[in-house]
C-alpha cells in the first residue's frame, strides 16, 4: 500500500466503522493515524492491537472491528501465502482438509488453522467465474462462500475425532479438553467466514462486501430479523445492560429528590459565610419508587424481542417497588414468576411462557382486541396511579378488532403508558398494522434493537 494511498484506507475504514454503530469521531481518527504513522504496517498484529485501542470506546466493539480491519487491512492479496504452511503442498481433497484440520485443532496449533481455513476457500469455496478478471455481470454472480466450504468441511462434525486425538485423561480433563475443541471449532468457522470475506471483497469491492457481509454488532441487530444465534448473544448482555441502565435510573432518582431550593435554610447557612449562599439547601422530595407492568406480545418474530425485553425488565426489579409481567397471544396471562424464574434459564423463557401460560385460545396468531379486552377484565387491577405500563408489540391486529376503548382504559388508570414497537415506523399503518391508531391513543416509539431499548428504558421509565 502507498503512503498516499493508506489515509484514504483509513478513512475509509472508520467510515465502515460508523455504518456499524462504532462512534469514530475526528479525534480517533487523527489518533489512529498517528499511531499507523509511528508503528508501520510490517507487523500487522501490532496495527490491529493499536487501531483497535484508539478507535474503539466498548469491548462490545471489538467484533465488529476485526471483521472490517481484515478487510481494510488485509493479510494477502488474492491466494493467501499461509496455504503452503499447512504442508508441502495444499490440501486438494475434502479428505485430507479434514485430516489435517482434526491435527491442527488437538494440537491447538493457530497458525495452521489460519491456514487452513484460507486453504479450504481457495479450494472449496470459490462459485462463479471469480478471478480477478472477472468484470461486470460476471463479478456480480462471483466471489467465496463461507457457506459453502463449512458445508463441504464440516467441522463440527470432528469434534469427537479432535476429543479422541487429544487423548484426555479423567472426567475434568475430558470436559476441559471439549470445551477447548468446541471453540476452536468455532474459531476455525470464522477465519473461513474472515478469508472468505477477503477474498470476495477483492471482486465484489470492499465497500460493498463490508455493508452486507460484516453483522452489525449484538446491541444493533434488529429484533424482529436476529438469528438464534444472535438472540442468544443478546440474552448474554442482559446482566451487563441490566447494571449500566440501573446507574442510570439511580443517578435520575437522586436529581429527582432534588427539589427546589429552601430559601430559609438557605439564608441560616449563609450567615456562616458572612451572608454569601455559597451552599444552597433544597427541598427534599421522597418520592416512592414507581410499579412497572410489561404487556408483551408473544407471537411470531415479535416474541424475541418480548422475550429479551422481559429479561432486561426482570434484571431492573430493583429499581421499581413492583414489576409485573403479562403475555398475550390470542388472550392475556400474567407471567411473572415464570419470567422471574427464567433468569436462571434465559433460553427456553418464551418456549416455557408458550407452553405453560393460557395465551391462545382457537390458534397462534396474535389478537390484540381480545388480548387486551383480557386483561382489562382480570387484570386491571395491576394499574395504579404510580404504575408505569410497557406494552410490547407491532400493533398488528391480523384484521381483527383493535379494541382501542381498552387501551384508553389502561391510560386513564396509570401513570404512563408507553408503546414499543420493534418494526420500523414506516411501515407503522401498513397492511393489517393498527399502530398509527394505537399511536394517536397512547405514546409509541420505534425500538427495534438492544440500543435503542435502552434508551428508551432511561428516558421513558421514571427514576
Amino acid at each position: 500500500m502507498t503512503g498516499e494511498a493508506l489515509p484514504a484506507r483509513l478513512v475509509e475504514f472508520t467510515g465502515a466503522l460508523r455504518e456499524h454503530g462504532v462512534a469514530v469521531g475526528p479525534g480517533e481518527t487523527v489518533d489512529a493515524a498517528a499511531a499507523v504513522d509511528v508503528l508501520g504496517l510490517a507487523d500487522r498484529a501490532r496495527l490491529r492491537e493499536a487501531l483497535a485501542a484508539t478507535l474503539l470506546r466498548r469491548s462490545g466493539q471489538r467484533q465488529v472491528f476485526d471483521a472490517l480491519f481484515d478487510l481494510y487491512f488485509p493479510a494477502a492479496v488474492g491466494k493467501s501465502e499461509a496455504i503452503d504452511a499447512t504442508s508441502d503442498t495444499a490440501p486438494d481433497t475434502v479428505a485430507r482438509l479434514r485430516d489435517e484440520l482434526v491435527a491442527a485443532l488437538a494440537a491447538g496449533d493457530a497458525e495452521r488453522l489460519r491456514a487452513l481455513a484460507a486453504a479450504g476457500v481457495d479450494a472449496f469455496g470459490q462459485f462463479g467465474p471469480a478471478g480477478e478478471g472477472g468484470s461486470g455481470g460476471a463479478a456480480e454472480l462471483s466471489g467465496w462462500s463461507a457457506h459453502q466450504t463449512l458445508e463441504l468441511v464440516r467441522p463440527q462434525a470432528l469434534l469427537s475425532r479432535v476429543l479422541q486425538a487429544m487423548r484426555s485423561g479423567g472426567a475434568f480433563e475430558r470436559a476441559l479438553a471439549e470445551q477447548q475443541a468446541r471453540a476452536a471449532i468455532a474459531g476455525f468457522g470464522e477465519q473461513v467466514r474472515a478469508e472468505a470475506r477477503r477474498r470476495t471483497a477483492e471482486v465484489r469491492g470492499r465497500d460493498r462486501v463490508a455493508r452486507h457481509a460484516v453483522p452489525p454488532p449484538a446491541e444493533l441487530v434488529p429484533f424482529t430479523s436476529a438469528s438464534r444465534e444472535q438472540l442468544e448473544q443478546l440474552r448474554r448482555t442482559v446482566q451487563p445492560l441490566s447494571r449500566k441502565l440501573a446507574t442510570r435510573l439511580a443517578a435520575r432518582a437522586r436529581r429527582a429528590r432534588r427539589g427546589s431550593v429552601d430559601l430559609r435554610r438557605t439564608l441560616r447557612r449563609s450567615l456562616a459565610t458572612g451572608g454569601v449562599a455559597m451552599r444552597p439547601a433544597w427541598r427534599q422530595r421522597r418520592p416512592g419508587r414507581p410499579e412497572l407492568v410489561l404487556l408483551c406480545d408473544m407471537s411470531g418474530s415479535v416474541a424475541g424481542f418480548a422475550q429479551f425485553t422481559l429479561l432486561l425488565m426482570q434484571a431492573l426489579a430493583d429499581q421499581f417497588s413492583k414489576v409485573r409481567s403479562f403475555a398475550f397471544v390470542g388472550r392475556t396471562d400474567e407471567v411473572t414468576e415464570l419470567v422471574r424464574e427464567g433468569a436462571r434459564e434465559p433460553e427456553n423463557l418464551a418456549a416455557r411462557i408458550m407452553s405453560q401460560a393460557r395465551l391462545t385460545r382457537w390458534g397462534t396468531n396474535s389478537d390484540y382486541g381480545e388480548s387486551l379486552d383480557t386483561f382489562v377484565s382480570e387484570w386491571l387491577d395491576a394499574v395504579g396511579p404510580r404504575t408505569s405500563v410497557l406494552i410490547l408489540g407491532d400493533g398488528r391486529t391480523n384484521g381483527g378488532d383493535p379494541n382501542l376503548p381498552a387501551l384508553r382504559q389502561i391510560a386513564e388508570r396509570a401513570r404512563h403508558v408507553y408503546w414499543l414497537n420493534p418494526q420500523p415506523e414506516g411501515l407503522w399503518g401498513t397492511g393489517d398494522s393498527a399502530a398509527r391508531r394505537y399511536a394517536r391513543v397512547v405514546p409509541m416509539y420505534e425500538c427495534r434493537d438492544a440500543r435503542q431499548l435502552s434508551r428508551l428504558v432511561t428516558e421513558l421509565l421514571p427514576g
